[in-house]
């Protein structure tokens, strides 16, 4: 292989609490008398889309929701947590990254969320982590179709120069590992917090610490 592809947020840092946090002082912010505990957030996390999410919440409930200003709240309430607590590189990242540095790897941050999001996930990372370390960063504003579609995979592998077949990916959710395999990229399952009792299918393998070696065996 010549190019590992981190495939979302929480496949470097685990965000997915301060996400869920996020959304429910979004939906306050709104006036909606919402709330997502734990059980019922997992519940939703099968497809990628937080603003697809509220608006599927709004359709169940029967109410006229604009699900767009709702998100970009919580994206803006997102950045803000991200600002004041930091986030840490999950399990097995930093050993990851330097192996791909080491063995001259491209290495790409491959999400379908706000560049504004993917820029504050890296600088709350820092110095463990940094813009330097991804030779392409890959966010909404680079394609017109969100995960699972395999647009932002394909992007990266242009961009990087890479054919498919000599990447792998990492993956936190199922509809991330559907866009990489659509891609023809080999993807491991890297489960966040709350997608740990999630399936992945179409998954080489799933790990529950990252390590050099499982890239390089997938």
């Amino acid at each position: 292989m010549s190019a590992l592809l981190f495939g979302s947020i929480s496949s470097i840092a685990d965000t997915s609490e301060i996400q869920r946090a996020a959304f429910n002082e979004a939906f306050a912010e709104h006036g909606l008398d919402w709330n997502w505990d734990r059980e019922g957030y997992r519940s939703r996390l099968d497809h990628a889309g937080g603003a697809e999410r509220i608006a599927q919440e709004a359709r169940r409930r029967g109410e006229d929701v604009d699900a767009a200003a709702v998100h970009a709240t919580k994206s803006r309430i997102f950045r803000e947590k991200l600002r004041s607590g930091g986030a840490a590189p999950r399990d097995g990242v930093l050993d990851t990254l330097g192996a791909a540095k080491n063995n001259g790897w491209k290495v790409g941050f491959v999400t379908t969320t706000s560049r504004d999001n993917v820029l504050a996930v890296i600088d709350a990372l820092g110095p463990a982590v940094g813009p330097d370390d991804f030779d392409v960063v890959v966010a909404t504003d680079s394609v017109d179709a969100v995960k699972p579609d395999p647009a932002a995979y394909t992007f990266a592998l242009q961009a990087l120069g890479e054919e498919a077949g000599s990447a792998v990916a990492i993956e936190d959710n199922p509809d991330g590992v559907r866009a990489a395999a659509a891609a023809g990229v080999t993807c491991l399952a890297f489960p966040n917090e709350n997608t740990v009792a999630v399936d992945f299918p179409g998954a080489a393998r799933r790990v529950d610490r990252l390590a050099p070696e499982d890239v390089t065996a997938a």
